[in-house]
This record gives structure tokens, C-alpha cells and sequence, in this order.
């Protein structure tokens, strides 16, 4: 197996004076030599952890609106900061952001890396760039961006994940020590806006000069990926009540879990196709098939199952309570597709 080499402090030079002319204007950035707010850097990293930068910019804007320090953040309600996440995905790191702001709030951010990444919902990755990007510690911050610029660079021949210490050592031969945070960034934007999955543009990257891919013609080889897992198949059944004023009839998921503390529908556990779909309904009524909604998961694809039924204005509500939608409910995306398949149907005669 070829060992990992790879260019140096002169390829970090000439990745720093390309940033410097081309860097992407994000909200929670500062200017080139400049240091980050750790707070902004910090809801932002959290954010951007398996979403893209265009899904998260709109979020970050309402958070630092309505939550502007981690101390407003830590004393604002589980539930509506659900909400307000509502949409982005990945629930648990709302729930970590909350746990996170709580245990910051009462000093400041840790300024190391080993000392972030005690904090709830920070890793490896996270705790490198905020030391980095935050506070100005010389590490190498290694995201999916960055490990498809170093197996370019290097024609690693293996898949990035299987060589974590081998692809932050080649970050770490680049790294300039007096702008670590710039340089993350500066590789962040590389491999988002030059060194792309598709169609990369050598032709204006600033690393072509010292990039083994680009000598041997082969970048779209790498990085070599993994083999794919197979991904689950669940179904489910969900049901709508609806009541004269429009209301819905939702309940909180446990704290733990998909989608934890988020507002649901009522229905079945999803997985194997229920055999007896009714016996899952919230109580007795005229259930009416609304058709099916299919939606998917990192690690799973779901198929749901809607009925509904018009309910009396004083109809019960068993372990759950009538919601107005959509702006009281902060629904994730899966239930927004259920009760919009639920609403379209027209109302029984």
C-alpha cells in the first residue's frame, strides 16, 4: 500500500493567498486574519454537520435573531428551539445544541480542542474547527470537503475514513501556524467550490501545481469510496384527525431517539408493514385512506400509510393535544408530508 505523502507549508501559502481573493462570504465568518465569535462559529459548525451551507444559512439567521449569545440559547425552552430547528434534519444535535449552550453558559467556550470536545454534541471534527477557526489553535480540521482534496492530492488509495490519522497528517504538513482558522476554511472552500465531487475545476485550483490526481489525469478516481451498505425498508401507518377549526391532533416523540422531543402524528412504530393498521389509531372514527407518503432517512427508506377523519370540536385528546398548523407545531419534515397528504384530501361529506 503507497504511503500518504503530500505538498507542504508552500501549497498552504498559496491555498491562504487564493482564500484571501476567494473566500465565500458566510454569515458567521469573520474577515481574512481576523477571529470568529466562538458562539457563531460554533452554532454554525453544529448546523452544518451533514447539511449543506445553502440549508443552514436561513436557519443560523433565525437562531442568532432570536437566541444572539449562548446564554439567551441556554434559558430558551426545549421546545421551541425544536421548532425553530424544525426542518434542518438530525434532531439529536438540536438536542445537544440545548445540552451544549447549558453548560456553557455559565463560563465560556473551552479554547482547546481536547477541551471542546467534552462538550455534548461536539466531536472530532467540530472541536477541531472551533479551535481552530475560534481561538487559533494550530490543529488540522478534517471535514468531507477536506478529505476529498487530500485523496486528490495524494491519489490516496483507500477511502478517507479508513485513514483518519494518515489524511490529518497530510492537512497537517500544510497547515501555516499563524492562520489555522483561515486555512480550515480555505480548504473548506476548495473542496466546495473547486475541488467539487463532479467536474473539478483544476484548471483554477491553486494546489494543481502539487496535486498527484490532477498530474495523472484520474480526479474523478478519487476518493475511493467505500462499499455501500444496503439501507433498511420500514413502513408505517400514521393518522389525521382533524377538527372544525383546523385543527390536528400531534404528540411529542421521547426526549431519545429519531426525531426525539419533536411534535408527531399519531401511528405505528415504523418498520416491519402493520397488519392491523386501525388498531394504531388515536380512537375510534371514520378513518379514511389519504393515500401514502414516502420519505428517507440516512439509513433507512419509509413508506407511511395516511388516513384521516374528521373530528367533533370537543373530540378527546388521548396523550397528545390539537395543534394548530403549521405555526405553533415545528413539525420535521416526514410528518409536514403526512398531514399535507392528510389536509389535501377534501373533508368528508
Amino acid at each position: 500500500m503507497a504511503t500518504l505523502g503530500g505538498p507542504g507549508r508552500e501549497a498552504g501559502a498559496a491555498l491562504l493567498a487564493w482564500y484571501d481573493r476567494h473566500r465565500r462570504r458566510l454569515p458567521w465568518r469573520a474577515a481574512p486574519g481576523e477571529r470568529a465569535d466562538p458562539y457563531r462559529v460554533w452554532l454554525s459548525e453544529i448546523m452544518l454537520q451533514q447539511t449543506t451551507v445553502a440549508a443552514v444559512k436561513s436557519y443560523y439567521a433565525v437562531f442568532l435573531t432570536r437566541w444572539p449569545t449562548v446564554a439567551d440559547l441556554a434559558a430558551a425552552e426545549d421546545g421551541a428551539v425544536m421548532a425553530a430547528w424544525a426542518g434542518l434534519g438530525y434532531y439529536a444535535r438540536a438536542r445537544n445544541l440545548l445540552a451544549c449552550a447549558r453548560v456553557v453558559a455559565g463560563g465560556a467556550f473551552p479554547a482547546t480542542r481536547e477541551s471542546l470536545r467534552a462538550l455534548p454534541g461536539v466531536g472530532d471534527y467540530t472541536s477541531a474547527a472551533i479551535a481552530a477557526i475560534a481561538f487559533g489553535e494550530p490543529v488540522p480540521v478534517v471535514d468531507g470537503n477536506v478529505e476529498r482534496v487530500v485523496s486528490r492530492l495524494t491519489r490516496l488509495d483507500r477511502p478517507p475514513k479508513t485513514a483518519k490519522r494518515a489524511v490529518e497528517d497530510a492537512v497537517a504538513a500544510m497547515l501555516p501556524a499563524d492562520r489555522p482558522g483561515d486555512f480550515a476554511q480555505a480548504m473548506m472552500d476548495l473542496g466546495a467550490t473547486i475541488c467539487t465531487p463532479r467536474s473539478p475545476a483544476c484548471a483554477l485550483c491553486p494546489l494543481r501545481p502539487v496535486c498527484a490526481a490532477a498530474a495523472h489525469g484520474d480526479m474523478q478516481d478519487y476518493p475511493v469510496k467505500a462499499p455501500k451498505r444496503a439501507r433498511s425498508v420500514w413502513h408505517g401507518v400514521a393518522f389525521v384527525p382533524v377538527r372544525p377549526d383546523g385543527t390536528v391532533l400531534l404528540r411529542r416523540r421521547p426526549a431519545r431517539g429519531l426525531l426525539g422531543g419533536m411534535a408527531e402524528v399519531f401511528g405505528s412504530a415504523w418498520g416491519a408493514t402493520p397488519q392491523e393498521p386501525l388498531a394504531h389509531a388515536p380512537f375510534a372514527a371514520d378513518w379514511t385512506p389519504a393515500g401514502s407518503i414516502a420519505h428517507g432517512f440516512t439509513h433507512a427508506e419509509l413508506t407511511v400509510d395516511v388516513y384521516r377523519a374528521q373530528a367533533e370540536a370537543d373530540a378527546p385528546a388521548p396523550a397528545g393535544a390539537w395543534w394548530a398548523l403549521p405555526a405553533d407545531a415545528g413539525l420535521p419534515t416526514v410528518m409536514k408530508k403526512i398531514v399535507t397528504r392528510a389536509l389535501a384530501m377534501h373533508d368528508p361529506a
